[in-house]
């Protein structure tokens, strides 16, 4: 049946992106590109919590930081040796009235980034196409990068992502741009 609704949408000419609730991923260039050309027809989101920010940096390009995941620290994973992150229960009515604030609509370009792209940028984008936002993206590699597998830098976030590209960032915070609790 999937394949005869796809059929049916190519023969129209309908995009078949609509049917799919995977996000699709940006460079970062392309990302940064947007933000310089058209800045009022996009809401770029920084997704990750206020307090990694305050450690790895910031960029001044995104519009506001909701965070996807926010940190319990009353929750610690003695295996993992890390906080529980739990969704933001607010994340998609604080997404939206960042929209509103910028005169947008549920149909506006959004673009989240996390600090690699994988654990909250993409999820973040898939969550909020699950939630009725038409066009929504996700910085591929997010803000850091990947990590280096081998050698003197082994663990290291040093290629790709935002930061690797050369683009616009600082290790402060603008707390202008950080979402209040």
């Amino acid at each position: 049946m999937r394949a005869i609704v796809l059929s049916l949408l190519m023969l129209f000419g309908l995009s078949t992106h609509a049917l799919a609730k995977d996000a699709l991923s940006m460079t970062p260039q392309a990302v940064w590109s947007m933000v310089q050309q058209n800045p009022d027809d996009i809401l770029f989101i920084d997704v990750r919590d206020p307090v990694e920010i305050m450690f790895i940096g910031f960029t001044d390009a995104v519009d506001i930081n909701i965070p996807f995941k926010q940190v319990d620290r009353t929750n610690f994973n003695e295996d993992k040796a890390i906080f529980s992150m739990p969704d933001n229960p607010n994340f998609a009515r604080d997404v939206e009235k960042a929209l509103q604030d910028k005169g947008l609509d549920k149909d506006a370009l959004i673009v989240t980034m996390c600090r690699s792209g994988s654990a909250r940028g993409k999820p973040s984008a898939d969550y909020l196409l699950s939630q009725g936002f038409t066009n929504v993206k996700y910085v591929d590699h997010g803000f850091q990068g990947d990590t280096i597998k081998e050698g003197e830098n082994q663990g290291f976030r040093l290629i790709n992502g935002w930061q690797n590209a050369g683009l616009p960032w600082s290790p402060k915070i603008n707390p202008s741009k950080i979402s209040k609790p």
